[in-house]
């Protein structure tokens, strides 16, 4: 509210009078929205971080194909307890002992030794990376590409078992492991009582009940 004081030609004062004020409301809502509009093409929007899903083939293969792995490209990871880590490369078998050796999740353990496995697609992914920030290429382009790269012939298989010790935040790491290291061939399989042999000769010499 607001007073305003009226005078007459004749200098006297009139009565004051009330007059309500009133305040326009329609320019700020203008304002509003060239405020969103402004920040809506300032600024870049957040994207979902999801994984990489990859869908088994359609093609038609032999059960002995399907479970043989190239020995030379050929990775077994044992999930263990107190988040250890055990690995060995190539096959095992009762007539061929392989070379356990344990590691843990930290960024010098089991992912080391699996980016030097996948060296060369995991050079090769990183280049590509460095052009999507910078635009030289399109997410479609990055996606298409990323998936030739991965199905290299000279990219490793990696085979993922679990110990009924290990929890299932161990699975989730090994999973983040096979996607920083870009590595898209790996299998969940159930572990062997051969493979538990393997970590109770590895942790105490002598205990196992493998033949020497």
């Amino acid at each position: 509210m607001s007073e305003i004081v009226v005078e007459d030609k004749g200098g006297k004062k009139n009565k004051v009078k009330r007059l309500s004020t009133r305040v326009d409301m329609a320019p700020m809502c203008d304002l509003g929205f060239l405020l969103i509009t402004f920040f809506m093409l300032s600024t870049s929007m957040a994207k979902p971080q999801t994984m990489d899903l990859n869908m088994p083939s359609r093609d038609k293969v032999s059960e002995a194909e399907s479970s043989k792995v190239k020995e030379s490209q050929a990775v077994t990871v044992l999930l263990g307890k107190d988040d250890k880590v055990y690995y060995f490369f190539g096959s095992a078998s009762e007539e061929k002992i392989p070379d356990l050796k344990a590691s843990n999740f930290s960024p010098s353990g089991i992912r080391d030794v699996l980016l030097q496995r996948n060296a060369e697609v995991a050079i090769q992914m990183r280049d590509l990376r460095a052009k999507l920030k910078k635009r030289e290429i399109s997410d479609e382009e990055f996606a298409k590409k990323s998936v030739e790269i991965k199905s290299s012939k000279n990219a490793p298989t990696v085979i993922i078992k679990a110990t009924d010790e290990a929890n299932y935040k161990n699975m989730v790491d090994i999973l983040d492991e096979m996607q920083i290291c870009s590595i898209s061939r790996y299998a969940l399989v159930d572990i062997t009582d051969y493979d538990k042999e393997l970590i109770k000769e590895l942790e105490n010499p002598g205990s196992s009940m493998l033949k020497k």
